[in-house]
């Protein structure tokens, strides 16, 4: 929740300005719902894709404050963000005015978020699917259980062809906005357990062509550690996207990376 229209466009407009001299990597901007049109403007006519943070699953309806595929495709929208930690009510280190009835308000389900993403698909929306552990699951070792299940919860009752035009993103929730990174070796670790259960669905050859992306306070200084990792595709960007400078670093980087 960052950026009214008039700092959007003068961010996307910096960034694509920037990001022009750069080949070889996709950048994908998902900005608030309120700034969806004004960053769709700024990024016309060239290679960065628009996404948005949410979806709901009804078309239309008495669903005051959501938003819809078919809105999100009107405002120039190729993918959607579903199940971020923070849309989950999964909070690594909460502000002291994030209560516990605030996180149950908006947190989504494991249920909701399969619903969201079998939404996006029917109407042609790149899903962009974040999973992770907390702190408390990881130090009691249940980072693979918790991960694999979100995964295999994620993708329930979809076709094989589904599964793989999803991107998926491993957000270790400690990790978000707290300064701290999984280390690469874990993270990359991480990411082929995500890659072997979408290929129990896809197969082995299709699950390597899906892109599985890192999230977790990605930065200039440690992306290049992250994205030389074989099984990291990509970065799920936070704080460091607010500022067209380090973003764009982030790019450079990671084209040189890969």
């Amino acid at each position: 929740m960052n950026c009214d229209n008039d700092e959007a466009w003068q961010l996307a407009s910096a960034i694509v300005e920037r990001q022009g001299e750069v080949e070889g990597c996709e950048v994908i901007l998902c900005p608030p719902a309120t700034a969806l049109t004004t960053v769709s403007a700024a990024i016309e006519d060239t290679n960065i894709g628009l996404g948005a943070q949410n979806i709901f699953w009804a078309e239309q309806g008495a669903y005051t404050g959501e938003l819809s595929g078919p809105m999100l495709r009107s405002c120039g929208c190729e993918y959607v963000i579903i199940g971020h930690s923070e849309r989950r009510g999964r909070f690594g280190a909460p502000a002291e005015d994030f209560t516990a009835e605030l996180q149950k308000v908006f947190g989504d389900t494991d249920a909701s978020v399969n619903l969201k993403i079998k939404a996006a698909l029917s109407y042609d929306l790149i899903p962009i699917v974040c999973v992770g552990e907390l702190l408390a699951e990881r130090q009691a070792t249940q980072t693979d259980m918790v991960v694999k299940g979100q995964v295999q919860a994620a993708i329930d009752g979809l076709s094989a062809d589904q599964v793989s035009q999803i991107i998926f993103a491993y957000e270790p929730v400690w990790a978000i906005g707290t300064g701290e990174v999984c280390d690469a070796d874990e993270a990359n670790r991480v990411l082929g357990l995500i890659r072997e259960t979408l290929a129990e669905v896809v197969g082995a050859e299709a699950a390597e062509q899906m892109r599985i992306l890192y999230g977790g306070s990605v930065k200039p200084d440690n992306v290049y550690g992250l994205m030389v990792q074989p099984e990291i595709d990509g970065g799920l960007v936070g704080g460091a996207s607010l500022k067209a400078d380090s973003f764009c670093e982030l790019i450079v980087v990671a084209a040189e990376a890969k």
